[in-house]
């Protein structure tokens, strides 16, 4: 195949684009919503592909570099892929490729290598080519919708080729390297019915969303040979060989029809729909009025019109006059009609001990509260209960017991019938000690509380 053969399979390329072109212009309808999510998982997708391409081979590559053949020819060149889409942009592909690649040496402008001078023309039989290559995908038409239509791809791998060169010389001399262990003039090679090596794929290419099961496919790949012995010859000053292939092909998606393909979903587009999906906005604001009705509920939980400590929803007796002592559902308690012993010399605001780490109230300090709950509840007023302990122990301990101890006054207070508001309570921990902490009668003493009014 000559320069203007290949010029009239590039033009019939560009009329096929043409018309998927259109295609694809005629499909920017908006996408079938689907359920999908931003965050759903593969398997809400449909992940596996096959696909089927002709094109043409030739044994150049379009970043140009050296040949040891200065024509080049176009050959018909078929395969098949498998493909795995692991992201919205990246992908596996199992590739096969098979084909004829050959070239010739135009004797009026000479040989190109010189180790090819003798050498007319080759043809290099491809029995297989395998490879495993990456795919990204790198840009679409229309970045907002949900599915596109159209997409530019990269791609890149490593793969293991079968090949069988045939050489004919100017002499007429004609040497197939399949079956054939020696080359031309002696030349010594390892061929047995094909030569096997390594190469490296690397390509562009375009996809066209066809139907929900179809694209059309138009690729274009540079194969670089592991190997100086492609097209049968080993040229001076020639390192590695190379071929190209151009094709177009058809893939095939499989899995469920009720799914979408993973390669055309746009997560940002999806994240979009998804922020604007009227039932998601339904939620969001169901749930605000219910965060609204629960802030009102605890307000009205917190309301305390009369100020007795009881909240209005459970309180049982509304309007009681402040100071007045009342029981849990807000009512007054009754009158202590206990008589007080007038001859006592309590006062109500005397020390208070307490045993070795322990906030639990002395009988011993029974007369001393009893009193100081007579006072508040007769004379009202308020004050403050302060809590005290020994040195023993870390000082964060100790703060923390007496802060105990002077609740416990407190509950004591309370419980007789003093209203909360009037007792305040300060737990100092180990400051302002009456005794020496240095011995054991110093730190009983210090074991307190002492009550003082505001």
């Amino acid at each position: 195949m000559n320069y203007s053969t290949l010029k009239k399979s590039v033009a019939l390329s560009l009329v096929a684009l043409t018309g998927v072109a259109t295609l694809a212009v005629a499909q920017d309808a908006p996408a079938t919503t689907s359920s999908t999510k931003v965050f759903g998982g593969r398997g809400q997708y449909r992940t596996w592909s096959i696909g089927v391409n002709a094109g043409v081979l030739a044994p150049v590559v379009a970043i140009g570099g050296s040949n040891d053949f200065n024509k080049w020819d176009v050959n018909l060149g078929y395969g098949l892929n498998i493909r795995k889409q692991l992201g919205h942009s990246f992908a596996l592909e199992l590739n096969g490729l098979r084909g004829k690649v050959s070239g010739s040496n135009d004797a009026t402008t000479g040989p190109i290598a010189p180790g090819s001078a003798t050498a007319r023309e080759f043809e290099t039989e491809l029995q297989y080519a395998v490879d495993l290559r990456g795919v990204v995908n790198v840009g679409s038409i229309d970045f907002l919708r949900r599915e596109n239509a159209v997409g530019f791809f990269v791609t890149a791998g490593a793969g293991y080729m079968a090949y069988a060169p045939k050489v004919t010389y100017t002499n007429g001399t004609v040497v197939d390297w399949k079956g054939n262990a020696t080359g031309p003039a002696g030349d010594k090679h390892e061929a047995k019915d094909y030569v096997k090596g390594m190469y490296i794929p690397v390509g562009v290419g375009v996809k066209f969303k066809v139907s929900e099961r179809v694209n059309f496919n138009l690729g274009y790949t540079m194969n670089f040979v592991d190997a100086d012995n492609f097209d049968g010859i080993y040229a001076q000053g020639t390192t590695k060989d190379k071929f190209s292939y151009g094709y177009a092909g058809l893939e095939f998606s499989l899995g469920s029809s009720a799914k979408p393909s993973l390669e055309w979903t746009n997560p940002l587009a999806t994240m979009y729909d998804d922020l604007k999906d009227p039932t998601l906005r339904q939620e969001v604001e169901a749930l605000k009025n219910r965060v609204s009705a629960v802030e009102k509920s605890v307000e009205d939980l917190k309301k305390d019109t009369d100020g007795d400590g009881v909240a209005d929803q459970f309180d049982k007796c509304p309007g009681t006059p402040a100071g007045t002592a009342v029981d849990g559902s807000g009512c007054p308690l009754p009158k202590m009609t206990a008589p007080v012993d007038s001859t006592s010399n309590v006062t109500g605001f005397e020390k208070i001990g307490f045993d070795f780490n322990s906030s639990v109230l002395k009988t011993e300090s029974y007369p001393t509260l009893d009193k100081l709950s007579s006072v508040l509840r007769e004379n009202g007023g308020k004050v403050t209960v302060n809590g005290y302990a020994s040195s023993e122990g870390t000082a964060a301990y100790n703060l923390k017991l007496s802060k105990d101890r002077a609740n416990s006054v407190k509950t004591y207070l309370v419980n007789s019938g003093v209203n909360a508001s009037q007792v305040a309570t300060k737990g100092n921990g180990e400051a302002n000690p009456i005794a020496s902490n240095d011995t054991e009668e110093g730190r009983i003493e210090n074991r307190r509380v002492e009550t003082a009014r505001n």
